[in-house]
Order: structure tokens, then sequence, then C-alpha cells
């Protein structure tokens, strides 16, 4: 008779494993990182089995200290892990088997892998979502030190690439502090969604156990079991909506990337970051790249690929479970430990950022970013807004020919294209001016800014 290697299934197949199938098709070198998880799921279905009498009470002790005992095990690099086994679920079964003997063969009772691989991914992803909550938490306390910091300094804002208006710096920072609080929103949003218990699924349909499924999703801290067995076992939506969320994150941190390694070049000027952000030439003595922000920049496609692959693994799985499911973790976990880095990278580097506060008043002096403003002034003196506009166009046509700012203009000048402009007018054609006038609710001036940042101070506690 052939030996089988992996006992959990062999029993119906005459022969051993082809040794290019097993390399294939095994996905302990990667699902070792559900270990944890995967024997905290098994300590309570253990537990359970006890209460409800399908194990003694000695063969429920034995099964927990073994899984005990593997933990600690695995925590110190002693536990063996074998591709013959498959998976992180059948190695760490079978080595409860070896420890504790027949019990350990009980522990599978009224479940499947399907129902424990769901619930093991579960369990991992909702804890790496509270930390990724965790960090961009901390990236957003800086995001308002930064903008606090900066509430006065006075940089162009930009359409289209081209000086619009001025705003202050510390308005930019909180537009981006806005970003992450969607971002922080949909990944809280995700993880209610996810907090269903597959477990007691078993393979497809339920078991014939007595089992109590409230009673494990209790003790694993889930909201309530899966309503359904079949959905339980074969949906991974939960694993492309958090993909999705560190998609959107990642657009959002990439987006800010641009902006850094367009504001640290020679031609913009406006930021300076610290060494420790960059890297220099291996040919080119002088430079002092912003690698920080590029790499973030460019893990927002890899990011996006993982969604893309999620998505197209599951649009063709007819119910219930298909292998295919197996292809789930690595792109899933590669997404987190993305996500993670970069956020950690950008909640050290952004609140370390140096303004060069001269240049980025000088970038607001041109482009004539306060016409804006001289139109509104006209309009509060009962011109209408086109006959304004029309007249503050003519005026920076004149003044471009002169090769100055509007507010170089001596008033005579400014006269002959309305004689209602005054000596007030200089109020609002300088920058602080500007900036000072969009005093409200979500405005740039310094003051809404500074109430802003005490604002979402206090909502994130």
């Amino acid at each position: 008779m052939v030996k089988k290697v992996n006992q959990s299934w062999g029993g119906r197949f005459s022969e051993a494993t082809d040794a290019f199938v097993q390399t294939f098709s095994e996905s302990v070198s990667y699902d070792q990182r559900l270990c944890f998880h995967d024997i905290r799921g098994s300590i309570a279905h253990a537990t359970m089995l006890g209460a409800v009498g399908v194990l003694t009470e000695t063969e429920t002790k034995s099964i927990v200290d073994g899984l005990a005992q593997i933990k600690v095990e695995i925590e110190n690099g002693q536990f063996e892990w074998s591709i013959e086994l498959e998976d992180v679920h059948m190695n760490i079964e079978a080595r409860l088997t070896d420890l504790i003997g027949e019990p350990g063969k009980k522990l599978h009772t009224g479940r499947s892998r399907n129902d424990q691989v769901a619930t093991d991914i579960r369990l991992y992803l909702r804890d790496e979502i509270d930390l990724l909550i965790a960090a961009v938490e901390r990236l957003q306390r800086g995001l308002l030190d930064l903008a606090e910091a900066e509430a006065e300094t006075i940089m162009p804002g930009f359409t289209h690439m081209q000086v619009a208006q001025p705003i202050s710096l510390g308005h930019h920072v909180l537009a981006w502090f806005e970003m992450f609080v969607r971002d922080k929103s949909r990944l809280q949003d995700c993880r209610k969604r996810l907090n269903v218990m597959p477990l007691g699924s078993a393979a497809l349909a339920g078991t014939s156990y007595p089992i109590d499924r409230a009673m494990t999703a209790k003790l694993l801290e889930f909201d309530a079991p899966c309503n359904n067995s079949l959905d339980g076992v074969s949906d991974r939506d939960f694993a492309i909506e958090f993909s999705a969320a560190a998609a959107l994150l990642s657009t959002h941190l990439s987006r800010i990337a641009e902006e850094l390694v367009l504001w640290t070049s020679a031609q913009f000027n406006f930021v300076t970051l610290p060494d420790r952000f960059c890297t220099g030439s291996s040919i080119m003595p002088q430079k002092k790249n912003p690698d920080v922000a590029e790499l973030v920049r460019g893990k927002s496609g890899r990011i996006n690929g993982n969604l893309v692959t999620l998505l197209t693994l599951m649009k063709g799985q007819p119910l219930a479970y298909n292998r295919d499911n197996q292809e789930d973790k690595e792109p899933l976990f590669d997404t987190i430990d993305t996500i993670f880095a970069s956020v950690t990278a950008f909640a050290d580097m952004l609140p370390a950022i140096q303004p060069n506060r001269d240049e980025m008043a000088a970038a607001a002096r041109q482009g004539f970013s306060t016409a804006t403003d001289l139109a509104d002034y006209l309009v509060r003196k009962d011109i209408p807004f086109r006959d304004a506009h029309e007249i503050v166009g003519s005026a920076v046509q004149y003044a471009s020919g002169k090769g100055c700012d509007l507010a170089d203009l001596a008033l005579q000048d400014l006269q002959q294209f309305s004689e209602l402009i005054d000596d007030d007018v200089y109020d609002i054609l300088t920058l602080a001016g500007s900036i000072n006038s969009r005093d409200h609710l979500g405005g740039t001036a310094p003051a809404q800014v500074k109430f802003q940042v005490a604002e979402q101070r206090a909502s994130l506690g």
C-alpha cells in the first residue's frame, strides 16, 4: 500500500501527490502568518464543542493546552512548518495530534477548512485594520501639528497646475487631513462588515453536530455568526472591500507624494525634506532625491493591482468554496504590508518637512493670484460679477504688459478700469489680505485653519 502523506484527506486516494503538485498547491509558505488567529479560532471551537458535549471536559482541556503549547513553539521559532501538510491549518492540527494523541484528531469535528480559513482571514484582517487605523491617526496628528504651525504661511493654490489664488500652507495640509478622515471612515466601515463569523458553516451546508455558533462568535468577538453557510465559506468581498479602501488610501498618499516631489524640486523649492528621508545619486554628487515620496507614489500601483487581482479572482466563482480562493491571501497580505509601510513612512516624514516660506510667498505673488479678490471687491460695489470679471481681466492684461503684479499698480492705473476702485483695494490685493478675507468655515484664513485644527484634534481624542 502507498503511504499517504497528508492524513487529513488521503483515505480516498490510492497514490501519493505528485511532488510538483504538492509544491504547486501548498500555501503554508505564506498563510502561516495566520497561525495565531488559527489557534485562537481552534481554541474557541474546541471550547464550544466541550460546552455542547461533543468533546469531554478532559478532551477539551487537552486540546486547549496543546494549542497553547504550539503557540509558544511558534513564538520561540521552534515550530517546524511542512509543505507536505499543505497549509497552516493542517500543520497545526498535525502537531497537536503529535502532542496530545487521539483528542487532537477530534478538534476538526463540526468544521471544515473552508469555514476555518474564512474565519482566520477575518480575524487576521480585523486586527490589521485596527493597526492601520491607528497608523492613519498618527499621520493625522502629525498633519494637524504641521497645519497649526503653518497657518499663516502663504503659498499659491493651484488649478490646472497654474497659480490660482493664495492660500495658507496650513489650509493645504488640512486638505490632506480630510482625505484621511474619509479613508479612516472607510476602514471602520469595512471592519464592521467583516466582523461576522463564518465558523460553523463547515464545508458549505453547516454541520449536523449540535454546535453553538453564538457562543463561538462571542468567544472570538464577532458581532454575530453569518446567516448563510454557502455565503460564509465562499465570498471574499470583505477582503476586496479592504483592498479598495487601501487603494483609495494609497491614492491619497500618492497625490501627496507627487506634490512633495514637485515642491522639493529646484523649480519649486517650496519645502525641504530631512536628509533621513532622502537618498543621493551614485554619479551626481549634488543630488538629494525624495525617494520615500517616490516609492510611496509607486507602491500605489502595486496596491491597485492587488485589488484588480482579487476582483478578478472572485468574479467567476460559482457557489460555494473553490480552491481559487487560496489565491486571495498573497495579494491581501501584500496590500496590508504595503499600505501600512506607506502610511508609517508618511507619518514619520510629513510632520518633519521644512517649508521654505519666502519661496512660497514669492510664488504666490506670481500669476496674478489676487485677481479674483479684485473682482469680488468690485462686486461689493454693486458691479455685476461678469462685468467685474471683464474689468479685472483688462487690468491683468495691463499689469502683465508692465511686468508687475496687480498690487504693484498705482491707484490711478487701477482707476482707469473702474472709478469705483479706491485706496482700500490694496487691503485685498496683498497676499495676507486675500487669505484673511476668506474667514468662513472651510476657508483658508489662518483663523479658520486654527479653528479646524482644534476641532479635528478633539475628534481624534
